[in-house]
């Protein structure tokens, strides 16, 4: 008997406890009503408003960028850089008016990378370093390609510290077969150039020890010797 008064006790406490939060609750909503409701209001506008922006607006521009980016793409791999930039053609835009039409598209930035090399071979590397510091670069080998890129700039420019700097990221963003040990001989090289040999020997031994079978192979431990001696 004794269990089962406990039993019902606790019961009751439970009850009065649920009804106690129940009133409470009653009470703040009709003391707050309106901030409540403007609260759940907003609320709702915002994920209505994400919606309406993700899937109406985003989304369709993000396929229009993508579209236009394509001809200007056909112009970039037949080297018409000039023609990529600027007038692809059959009325689509270039690069840069895509980067300024579409700005915060994936085609946009894309875009960046496509006008960076494009300046980079026509010879205007002021240019060439804005627009590749500006493409966000992701995944395994775009950060290698961009990073590279900007070495090759800065060496034109003179400014050899900053190729130095770009090359070394350049061979450290990934582990690429062919582009690692490929920026690894250019930031060497310069090195070398530079008169920081121990730097210049540290990447021709990392061609040396990870990357016997690229075409830097042999040139690497030619170097090697060479600084060694």
């Amino acid at each position: 008997m004794a269990i089962r008064r406990k039993q019902k006790k606790e019961a009751d406490e439970t009850l009065i406890d649920v009804v106690e939060v129940k009133e409470t609750a009653q009470d703040f909503f009709e003391k707050n009503r309106s901030a409540v409701l403007i609260g759940l209001v907003l609320i709702v506008l915002l994920v209505v408003g994400f919606i309406a922006y993700k899937y109406a607006y985003k989304a369709p521009r993000e396929e229009a960028a993508m579209n236009e980016l394509y001809r200007a793409e056909l112009q970039f791999e037949k080297d018409s850089f000039s023609l990529a930039l600027e007038n692809p053609g059959g009325g689509f835009s270039g690069l840069l008016d895509i980067i300024d039409d579409y700005s915060g598209t994936k085609a946009a930035n894309t875009a960046k990378y496509y006008a960076g090399v494009s300046y980079l071979q026509l010879g205007r590397y002021d240019e060439a370093v804005e627009y590749l510091n500006g493409f966000k670069a992701k995944g395994d080998v775009t950060p290698i390609m961009k990073q590279g890129a900007l070495g090759d700039a800065y060496s034109e420019l003179e400014d050899f510290d900053s190729a130095l700097s770009a090359y070394k990221k350049a061979a450290s963003s990934g582990n690429n077969d062919f582009l690692t040990p490929y920026y690894l001989n250019k930031y060497g090289q310069l090195a070398n150039i530079q008169g920081n040999t121990s730097e210049a020997l540290r990447a021709f031994e990392r061609i040396r020890d990870e990357f016997a079978s690229s075409a830097e192979f042999s040139s690497a431990k030619m170097y090697i010797t060479k600084l060694q001696s």
